[in-house]
């Protein structure tokens, strides 16, 4: 990924507990190279995961931020518009 945002690299950091927990369970002192064809992907399945439910996550907290913004905004509005007319 080039030049991750700080949103992306939080979402990278999510997987490391993930993917330790993995790597533990599938045994830790095993390169790489050992790991079988169903063990990577399993493991590529775990990263992904965790990934993408981080940023669902933030994305999600971010919308209702900016939802409530625009509630509060359009409240605001109304409010002044029936100030002017009394």
């Amino acid at each position: 990924m080039i030049d991750p945002s700080e949103m992306e690299l939080a979402a990278m950091q999510s997987c490391l507990a993930p993917l330790g927990e993995y790597v533990g369970f599938i045994g830790m002192q095993r390169p790489l190279a050992d790991y079988s064809r169903d063990e990577v992907l399993a493991l590529v399945d775990v990263i992904v995961s965790a990934y993408q439910d981080r940023m669902l996550e933030e994305h999600e907290r971010m919308a209702a931020k900016d939802y409530a913004f625009l509630e509060q905004r359009i409240a605001t509005q109304f409010a002044d518009r029936n100030e002017g007319q009394t």
